[in-house]
């Protein structure tokens, strides 16, 4: 037996008893002829007392940073005792060790605050997930997939496996393509999400299914994208929208109670897509704090179905603002006080590439009732007062304005919101919002392509009322600039995404499940009926053979994962990740196959050179 006891094990409770351990060498202390090792497993650390009885064997034999060490000896109750270890009470007093492995020198400090950067630390990556930070974070990974599971187990979901080998079927992100040895010519390619074969599996009649299964796409990568990735993967029949909601709701709830001890009791809050555009810029809010836009101009065709939209006063007279499709403003609570070099070094940050606007203007509201900005010229006291009524500011908060092209100021603004939410500390690791955003318009246009495209995947349902519309009308565009008279542009998805602390964990849809319906969403897609066929004739087949109502939701697993751990990058939260260049440098892949390999798959490489 290696070893009786794990490092994170003993307690006062006991003392006296003999035990053995084994584990890897966190630290050596020597003082006088006493030694004193702390010992690491993925339990804890357990303090090891050698007397000087052991020094010869210590001397012959000298354990170092990282060996593989196995002890023998009594449990004794620490005279200093460490009140930051589950162990701090306790030590073991040696009476035989055995060094089961030698290390070399480590290239990093295995410890929470390493020398390590992020690219040596991927390089051995194997000995970064000895540190205890990362433990938690995959500790927490485990936690969450456990507590998903058993909720959906206790709601009748079954896990089902799909396959990792599926036909390519490029709509969106870049399949990955794999090479088929046995049809020459001939390709796999990895799902980007089992959607095809989940919505399969309700026509089986398999009424409720779940799988958290790796996902596949390729595409750039930032800090909350790799290559491959994990999904909470979920699909359910004969329900709706509503039926959805409560369930999938329900299960974060209980993934918080799980892992978080949170005790999340208050209401989903839900709002439109177009509400999320119109208050806060983007489609996936973060509702922690408020610093809602305020819209002092916008193209006319826009927002609708916004009914509250407030009143503002004409902004006429500054030509930045006259020139521009769209005007949007946040008062900062509390910021008016921000010095010229303040206000500079914002209007440099929304210049940043990132950004892309050309500047930035303001208006303070000082605390005496007085109002001082960077318009000066063009308004007087009372505009510049109609303008802070507007946008609600207060006395002491601070005006941004951003004016310009209607997609990138809404952004800009949006982006700015968030980065002041930041700057004052209004968006906490610790504090969780849940959001639900609905009626996401189906269709997206396609200047280029003069085309519609799927705002989020071609087997999307349209919301019921605009079923018989969609069907009636040829969803061709004779003229690219009537797009937005095209009865298509007012067609609402039946889709959902849920939002947490601003960022999208996980979205779906009601899906299509007549055949008709989905060639007629096909055809909207650019498809013809011989390409319908070639993709996705296997699931027009299904649709024929009493495809139920169904519909489904995939969460980002590793999203979830960091958000919970606090962090807003995945890359923690996954035991072997990918670089922002989609390379794994521990084990240096992707990388090049033999000669042999390529002759098997009758492949001839013919690389282009930049």
């Amino acid at each position: 037996m290696f070893r009786t006891h794990t490092c994170g094990q003993l307690s006062a409770a006991d003392i006296n008893k003999e035990v053995t351990l084994a584990g890897w060498v966190q630290t050596i202390r020597k003082f006088g002829s006493i030694t004193f090792i702390d010992l690491r497993d993925r339990y804890g650390i357990t303090q090891l007392l050698f007397s000087e009885s052991l020094n010869e064997s210590l001397e012959k034999n000298p354990p170092g940073r990282e060996y593989v060490l196995q002890v023998t000896g009594k449990v004794n109750e620490r005279s200093n005792k460490n009140k930051n270890i589950a162990t701090g009470d306790i030590e073991i007093e040696v009476e035989k060790f055995t060094i089961l492995n030698k290390s070399i020198t480590p290239p990093f400090k295995i410890e929470d605050d390493t020398d390590g950067g992020d690219d040596l630390r991927m390089k051995y990556r194997f000995l970064d997930l000895r540190r205890n930070v990362i433990k938690k974070n995959l500790e927490l990974r485990y936690a969450v997939g456990r507590s998903a599971r058993n909720y959906l187990h206790e709601n009748g979901f079954m896990d089902i496996e799909t396959p990792f080998l599926i036909k390519s079927t490029p709509e969106g992100a870049r399949d990955f393509v794999v090479p088929s040895r046995m049809n020459s010519g001939q390709f796999y390619a990895l799902p980007q999400s089992p959607q095809t074969f989940k919505q399969l599996l309700m026509v089986s009649g398999y009424d409720r299914y779940y799988q958290i299964v790796k996902c596949f796409r390729d595409e750039d990568l930032r800090a909350d994208r790799q290559p491959e990735f994990t999904q909470i993967d979920c699909e359910m029949c004969f329900v709706e929208q509503e039926d959805i909601l409560n369930t999938f709701e329900n299960m974060i709830k209980r993934i918080f109670k799980d892992v978080k001890n949170i005790d999340y009791n208050e209401p989903v809050q839900r709002m439109s897509w177009e509400q999320a555009m119109w208050q806060y810029g983007n489609d996936k809010p973060d509702i922690r704090f408020g610093m809602q836009l305020c819209n002092f101009k916008y193209p006319a065709h826009l927002f609708a179905e916004i009914k509250d939209k407030q009143a503002v006063p004409a902004i006429n007279g500054f030509p930045v603002f006259d020139e521009a499709e769209t005007v949007v403003g946040i008062a900062v609570p509390g910021c008016s006080e921000y010095s010229r070099k303040q206000t500079d070094e914002l209007v440099e940050w929304v210049k940043r590439p990132q950004i892309g606007m050309k500047g930035l203007a303001f208006i303070k509201c000082n605390s005496d009732g007085s109002f001082k900005s960077s318009m000066d010229k063009f308004y007087d006291e009372e505009a510049l007062k109609q303008m802070a009524a507007s946008v609600k500011a207060k006395p002491g908060d601070l005006i941004l304005l951003l004016a310009g092209t209607e997609e990138r100021t809404r952004k800009a603004i949006s982006e700015l919101r968030l980065e002041m939410g930041k700057r004052l500390e209004l968006r906490k690791d610790n504090e969780f919002k849940l959001l639900w955003v609905l009626d996401f318009p189906l269709f997206e246009y396609d200047e280029e392509g003069n085309r519609w495209v799927a705002r989020h995947h071609p087997f999307t349902s349209p919301k019921p009322v605009d079923i018989e519309m969609m069907i009636q009308h040829d969803p061709s565009i004779k003229n690219a600039a009537d797009y937005l008279q095209h009865p298509y542009a007012n067609i609402k998805a039946n889709a959902y995404d849920m939002v947490l602390n601003g960022n999208e964990i996980g979205g779906g849809s009601i899906r299509i499940y007549q055949k008709e319906l989905q060639q007629k969403m096909f055809a909207a897609l650019g498809m013809n009926e011989e390409e319908q066929q070639h993709k996705f004739g296997f699931l027009l087949g299904a649709f024929e053979y009493g495809a139920p109502p169904h519909g489904g939701i995939a969460f980002g697993f590793d999203r979830l994962c960091a958000i919970l751990g606090g962090s807003e990058s995945i890359r923690d939260f996954i035991a072997f990740p990918k670089n922002n260049s989609g390379r794994d440098v521990m084990i240096d892949a992707p990388s090049a196959i033999d000669e042999k390999q390529l002759d098997e798959l009758q492949i001839q490489l013919n690389i282009k050179k930049d």
